[in-house]
């Protein structure tokens, strides 16, 4: 008999409509919202009209395309509020990026992907896209290489999707080149990424160790042409700033 939990069919459909609206960068018609979830037109048209009407999502005059609504920020924002960790790491990134210069990011590995908690944004970084409550693939990203560099193989194996998407020219697509990054990141203790997520940018990111494994990271964001001549100052710095946020977790009693 399978152990799989029983998922109520209404509640996941629901989930998965709001997933798909805020992934997407546009507003999404009924016709590409069944393509994307494959779900029948009659039951997803019922389900968006209780959406729309409890303001999870919103739609135009003639309800032709739908976006995610303002609730969901509401729960978003919830989220943050909650979240004991946050304020804390909010000060170590002013911190930071007052001590660097560059952006900085704090994010935690949510399954396969990371969620940006936290971003504070280098005074001339223009190019660097806001990323608080957004999600992206974890192999992509030099926060998630770190954070799955705490698992072990065969976990990172059963973790993520087949094949890994690729984000850039750049991107880790291969299974057995991203373990042995992985090896290498436990080896040194941070992660460095050139390009792989976003052209242009290369990233540092040390893990913040108050849980085991560890679930959130720091990293900081840069001018690729920058990186080779700024790692090394740059990683020490993350290092040094990662290391006295989780004491400070550790001794808030942060779990």
């Amino acid at each position: 008999m399978s152990m799989e939990p029983q998922l109520v069919k209404s509640a996941e459909r629901t989930v998965r409509i709001l997933e798909a609206l805020a992934e997407s960068h546009d507003h999404m018609t009924l016709s590409e919202l069944q393509q994307r979830t494959g779900f029948p037109r009659s039951s997803l048209h019922a389900l968006m009209r209780t959406l729309v009407e409890l303001n999870w999502v919103e739609t135009d005059s003639a309800r032709s395309a739908f976006g995610i609504g303002p609730h969901a920020l509401l729960t978003g924002t919830a989220y943050l509020d909650k979240d004991p960790a946050l304020p804390f790491a909010q000060e170590s990134l002013e911190d930071l990026r007052d001590e660097i210069g560059h952006t900085v990011h704090f994010a935690r590995r949510d399954g396969a992907h990371v969620l940006y908690l936290a971003t504070r944004d280098s005074r001339e970084a223009d190019h660097i896209i806001p990323r608080v409550g957004r999600r992206l693939p974890a192999h992509v990203t030099a926060l998630g290489q770190v954070l799955l560099a705490q698992l072990t193989d065969d976990e990172v194996v059963a973790l993520l999707p087949q094949p890994l998407i690729a984000l850039t020219d750049h991107t880790i697509t291969d299974l057995a080149k991203l373990t042995g990054e992985l090896d290498q990141v436990r080896t040194r203790g941070w992660s460095y990424e050139r390009e792989q997520g976003t052209p242009g940018v290369a990233c540092v990111a040390v893990a913040v160790d108050y849980r085991i494994p560890a679930t959130d990271a720091i990293s900081c964001s840069m001018p690729a042409a920058l990186a080779p001549g700024a790692v090394e100052r740059i990683t020490e710095a993350i290092i040094k700033h990662t290391r006295k946020l989780a004491a400070t977790l550790r001794r808030e009693g942060i779990r």
